[in-house]
């Protein structure tokens, strides 16, 4: 695991974007894993402008998103397929054709999580796996106690995801509880992944991540097996870790190495 830690939140999404570009300039036609929430909203941000500006282009790229609300629609201002196309799909030169999302209206949500994992599969996996965490270490809705073996699949949410999510609905309006899910096992299937943590609440969930044991207590611990998986934190997301020092001499000599 490359764990790299940076002042502030501006410069882990600074950090994230160069890394998806030089991953799309290395390989155009990428599969992009990608997430929603708080935390990839300044690097999507970043993306449009290098996007707009002729840096990059997405115009070969397939994406699948992690997971979905069941009994949402897509075209609910609550689903993440409403997010994606807001936050990044409708701004930059993707084909929408081959942006994946689950359906969380879908009839059958079992078949749904069937089917999703096969279309992952049959475009070769995905190439560049972008992550959250939340506050209880979840990844995706992977919450604590999911299989780390788990593949797309039906999860029910924990009552603190669902607090920390219901900012997002108005008081009187339908809160999904459940969701539909890539799981620990396909996220861990990816070639590379990029996990992103900023403030000072993730503190806790970013040291289970990185120091604490592999288990489905702390579902993002999972990524210590993973060969390629980078961390990106900021100074207050590392403020628990005992081995910040070493992490921050570990990337210096990884700059360095790089730069030789």
């Amino acid at each position: 695991m490359r764990l790299v830690i940076l002042e502030n939140a501006e410069a882990v999404a600074d950090f994230a974007c160069d890394y998806f570009v030089d991953q799309l300039k290395a390989q155009p036609n990428s599969i992009l894993g990608l997430a929603t929430g708080s935390s990839p909203v300044a690097l999507y941000q970043r993306l449009i402008g290098a996007n707009q500006r002729g840096e990059v282009s997405f115009k070969d790229v397939t994406s699948f998103n992690l997971d979905e609300y069941i009994g949402l629609a897509g075209d609910h201002a609550q689903s993440y397929r409403h997010f994606m196309n807001e936050k990044l799909f409708d701004h930059i030169d993707i084909d929408k054709a081959r942006t994946h999302v689950p359906d969380g209206a879908a009839a059958d949500p079992n078949a749904e999580c069937v089917r999703y994992e096969k279309e992952i599969q049959a475009a070769g996996g995905i190439d560049l796996q972008l992550l959250g965490i939340g506050v209880n270490g979840h990844i995706g809705f992977n919450e604590p106690l999911s299989s780390l073996a788990s593949r797309t699949r039906v999860k029910t949410l924990t009552k603190s995801t669902i607090k920390a999510n219901s900012r997002y609905f108005d008081a009187d309006e339908f809160q999904p509880t459940d969701a539909i899910t890539t799981g620990i096992g396909t996220i861990l299937d990816a070639k590379e992944v990029l996990l992103l943590a900023t403030g000072a609440t993730k503190a806790e969930a970013v040291r289970g991540c990185v120091e604490g044991p592999v288990s489905a207590a702390c579902p993002a611990s999972a990524l210590q097996m993973h060969q390629h998986a980078v961390v990106v934190v900021d100074e207050e997301a590392a403020s628990l870790l005992s081995m910040k020092e070493y992490a921050q001499w570990a990337e210096q000599r990884h700059i360095e190495l790089e730069q030789a």
